[in-house]
């Protein structure tokens, strides 16, 4: 929401729209996709020629634009105004199979540098130090994840391992499950997934709850299951294509959210963090040195 409490802040509108795609109705997807394909297009269009572009009833573009939390279509023509004369904000084109390598690589350095843009956008410090507060305060963090996703949960729990706290992450649903049902009131549970559906990190993240840990979500989808599920929502923005499931946009934007909070809780536990920090810099450095072939040589 912007401001204002009227519909989406331009910055992020395309971004948003993208990550509740897929909590939207069928008849709002079609509407949705054509903001997405083209949004300069649709801020031109009126609601009886974006009717006839998307097939779907003028009723049904109301519906889709408060959906997206505007009072009407009229308001959501001028966020996307807005939006669009943002043209670097703008979605770049998909990748083709032809695309030679020179443009595969702006493409592809593009739509990384937007997701970190719009997930920055969409940050904001106050559920930031939320999350921040729980985690201090937590006896033990587990964090959920499936694929890339379980990737980002590993790195979470690593960082957060490496300052002394104790964090686990699990990619495996069984383990899981069985790390939630033990937690305790004050431990946090941690699920990211893109999609904000997938099964693996949803039950996990229930499970957690039920057990009384202050439960996080890390995901595109702010309408999504786990959205709902958690008390924090973090939302990350990364766009996925055919030839990009699972892509870095979405693990960079994930991480970059990973990488904020992970620094607000260092710099809360400062002191305990900095002797951690260097306790297992050493162990490392030693462990190294002891077993480097330098040292193996007779």
């Amino acid at each position: 929401m912007d401001d204002s409490g009227n519909g989406l802040r331009a910055d992020t509108l395309v971004a948003t729209v993208r990550g509740v795609l897929p909590s939207l109705t069928p008849a709002a997807q079609t509407v949705a996709r054509l903001i997405l394909e083209d949004p300069a297009t649709v801020a031109r269009s009126t609601i009886t020629e974006l009717s006839a572009a998307s097939g779907t009833s003028e009723a049904t573009i109301v519906r889709t634009a408060r959906l997206l939390g505007f009072a009407g279509y009229p308001q959501l023509r001028l966020a996307l105004a807005a939006a669009a004369a943002q043209p670097d904000r703008l979605v770049p084109g998909d990748l083709a199979p032809d695309d030679p390598l020179s443009e595969v690589i702006q493409k592809v350095a593009r739509a990384e540098s937007e997701a970190i843009n719009d997930t920055v956008a969409q940050l904001t410090s106050e559920r930031l130090g939320l999350v921040v507060d729980a985690i201090v305060g937590a006896r033990r963090i587990d964090a959920y994840g499936v694929g890339a996703s379980g990737l980002v949960a590993e790195d979470v729990a690593q960082k957060l391992l490496r300052i002394g706290l104790s964090s686990h992450a699990f990619q495996d649903a069984h383990l899981a499950l069985t790390s939630a049902v033990l937690l305790k009131d004050g431990d946090v549970a941690i699920g990211i997934s893109t999609s904000g559906e997938t099964p693996d990190v949803i039950e996990p993240l229930s499970r957690a709850k039920e057990a009384g840990a202050t439960t996080v979500a890390i995901t595109n989808n702010p309408r999504s299951s786990i959205a709902e599920l958690a008390e924090h929502v973090l939302i990350s923005a990364g766009r996925e294509t055919e030839f990009r499931p699972g892509a870095l946009a979405s693990r960079i934007s994930q991480l970059l959210v990973v990488d904020c909070v992970f620094v607000g809780v260092a710099q809360r536990t400062f002191d305990s963090s900095q002797e951690a920090l260097a306790s297992t810099r050493r162990a490392v450095k030693e462990f190294t040195r002891r077993t480097s072939p330098a040292r193996r040589q007779p």
